[in-house]
């Protein structure tokens, strides 16, 4: 039997050889898994969504991409998608954070389905996104975009426990915001958890303060701040009216327990700052950056510091409106500047005008042409002058057209000159010599008398008479300036 234990011994010893070796296999194995596990949990979560709200025009789509680090033109339509990379340095892991944008018109609402779930929800940020070139549209925009928010949170159907408990967790994160300590660190890094944070006295909401929960955390972004001085220079705003912009979205923020942040992309003003943010509030990210509300156009307060007190300060300043007062009743729309040739004039066609002015010439009655016997003067109460003053050149200094048109002799066409001024002044001789004018009738029967005495048309001879007299006059004086001067030899 000996042999048989000897020869047993050996298979003894192997088997125990081989229990060894499988227990430190599944040593190890357990030790790889518990340590892929321990890292699975401390990695990045996959699956977060942002969502983006705002109007056509300002500028979703472009300050996405300016945090995702690419200038993006192309803007989409319906519900547009982009991504934000998430690098955590301190445990080297990298994820994608999802960004959906939803188009300025309400029409596109129904797309909020493929973007958000009842499941997905928990792990939502939803961005409004309003903008300062147009302060005017500002809490229009920020109503009407959250009433469509809370409508799709409604059709979702999710179990009142489930929503009651999403809503209790935004009341605590909002309850617990204490200043960041400062730091100096360069890189996003994941916040460590302390055994005494559930142990901090918790202080209870302020009035107004989420009033209207939504269940997932919110954040207003004011963009194209840089507009803020060409609104003081075109339109007139002063420090009162930035003030009173900045209570009313302090107001909307604190109902709905949401943080706000001025950015500028022309001016790259605070995009960073909403980067760190945003990654905070998805991630947990540390973040050292405290409210900003001195500058009016980079200010910054994150959800939780804000409360009625701190937005009173504002009021402070108001001279001319009331903090109660609507918004849309002292920050109001400009009038439209209508263009001057907004409206295409088409020109008439140039044959259809000609007929038309021949048309309107031909309806016209026809105008009495003079003989060239008869004389201006010619009227039936007689001549304008009596008879023995023909050789008179020039009227009387009473006549007003006499300082007006005495013809200059050196001047080319003064003949024609002296003519018309001597045909004028007959015209307004013959007013006042008229029948039937008051202080000329004893006048004018004289010369009425004077004419049937000698049997001659009154005033005509006399008139023509003076007017061919005046006309050679006239060119005889023409063709004497046209003579040269002598030289000193003719002299």
């Amino acid at each position: 039997m000996a042999p048989v234990l000897e020869k047993q011994l050996p298979g003894t010893a192997g088997a125990g050889d081989n229990n060894n070796e499988e227990e430190e296999g599944q040593n190890l194995w357990s030790s790889i898994l518990s340590e892929v596990s321990t890292r699975s949990s401390s990695k990045l979560p996959s699956g977060k969504n942002i969502l983006v709200f705002g109007e056509d025009g300002s500028g979703k789509t472009t300050l996405i991409a300016k945090l995702q680090g690419a200038d993006h033109n192309k803007k989409g339509r319906g519900l547009e998608y982009l991504y934000l990379s998430v690098h955590d340095e301190d445990r080297d892991d990298l994820t994608r954070c999802n960004v959906w944008i939803l188009d300025g018109d309400v029409y596109h609402k129904g797309l909020l389905k493929f973007a958000v779930t009842a499941k997905s929800l928990p792990d939502c940020l939803a961005v409004f996104v309003v903008d300062m070139s147009r302060p005017w549209t500002i809490m229009e925009s920020l109503q009407k975009w959250a009433s469509v928010l809370r409508d799709h949170v409604d059709k979702l159907k999710i179990p009142p426990e489930d929503m009651r408990e999403m809503e209790q967790r935004m009341v605590k994160v909002f309850q617990e915001y204490t200043e960041p300590e400062d730091a100096t660190l360069s890189s996003p890094q994941r916040r460590a958890t302390t055994a005494g944070e559930d142990e901090a006295v918790v202080l209870p909401l302020g009035d107004n303060a989420l009033t209207n929960n939504l269940g997932i955390p919110v954040l207003v972004v004011c963009t194209k701040c840089d507009a803020v001085s060409i609104l003081e220079k075109e339109h007139d705003y002063k420090e009162e009216h930035f003030d009173f912009i900045q209570s009313h979205i302090r107001r909307f923020c604190l109902q709905y327990g949401a943080g706000l942040i001025y950015t500028s992309v022309k001016e790259e003003k605070n995009l960073d700052l909403l980067y760190k943010y945003i990654v905070h509030k998805m991630y947990d990210f540390q973040f050292t950056t405290p409210a900003l509300v001195v500058e009016k156009d980079a200010v910054f307060i994150p959800s939780g510091w804000d409360n009625e007190k701190k937005i009173g300060i504002l009021h402070e300043n108001f001279t001319t409106v009331r903090p109660e007062d609507p918004f849309e009743d002292f920050i109001t729309k400009p009038p439209v500047r209508k263009l001057v040739h907004d409206k295409e004039i088409n020109a008439e066609d140039e044959q259809v005008f000609l007929m038309k002015q021949q048309s309107l010439l031909a309806k016209q009655p026809a105008t009495p042409t003079r003989g060239p016997t008869d004389s201006p003067g010619r009227t039936a109460s007689g001549s304008p002058r009596p008879a023995g003053r023909a050789g008179q050149t020039n009227v009387t200094s009473g006549s007003p057209m006499a300082a007006v048109k005495k013809p200059d002799p050196n001047m080319k066409g003064a003949a024609n000159e002296g003519v018309l001024a001597n045909f004028f002044n007959s015209l307004l001789s013959k007013k006042t010599g008229a029948p039937g004018s008051p202080g000329t009738g004893a006048v004018g029967a004289g010369v009425q008398g004077s004419a049937k005495k000698t049997g001659q048309k009154p005033g005509l001879t006399d008139v023509q008479a003076e007017l061919d007299r005046m006309t050679r006059k006239q060119d005889s004086m023409v063709s004497a300036n046209n003579i040269p001067p002598p030289t000193e030899n003719e002299a």
